[in-house]
């Protein structure tokens, strides 16, 4: 699994012109689902963007996480992270799982976040998404799960 983790202001997620995500300040999150992972890899996924310390605490260092910020998580899904590009010009997604399996993973991760008490609002599996992200830093952080 890859996650791209950024740090925002506010997001949002609109599929032909409707909002269907919207959140505060906190993260988005890019999530590309590889054909190898398991409910473990979601696991530690949560985990991770619950508790990665990107947020400022009152002496200005990063040690504070979304999760103890109380901030909200957009979480798009994306398979293009899952990319190979060691050969040629055209990215190979052959990593990345099949859509079908991949949606269901996703699902999944979203209710692993979503009982964890934070705001955690999801993109559209699947979709052409127009993603509108105010960043904050920038701070971005990538993840390989």
């Amino acid at each position: 699994m890859q996650l791209l983790i950024t740090r925002i202001n506010k997001g949002r997620v609109l599929v032909d012109q409707e909002i269907k995500a919207s959140v505060g300040k906190g993260i988005a999150v890019f999530v590309g689902i590889n054909s190898s992972d398991t409910e473990s890899t979601l696991c530690a996924a949560a985990e991770k963007i619950l508790n990665i310390r990107i947020f400022q605490d009152q002496s200005g260092r990063l040690f504070k996480s979304v999760q103890d910020k109380k901030y909200s998580i957009l979480c798009i899904p994306n398979f293009t992270l899952c990319a190979t590009t060691t050969k040629g010009r055209r990215p190979s997604f052959e990593k990345a799982m099949a859509p079908v399996q991949a949606e269901k993973m996703f699902d999944k991760l979203m209710v692993l976040l979503q009982n964890s008490m934070v705001n955690a609002q999801p993109g559209c599996f699947g979709a052409n998404m127009n993603i509108n992200l105010e960043l904050d830093g920038p701070v971005n952080i990538i993840l390989k799960i």
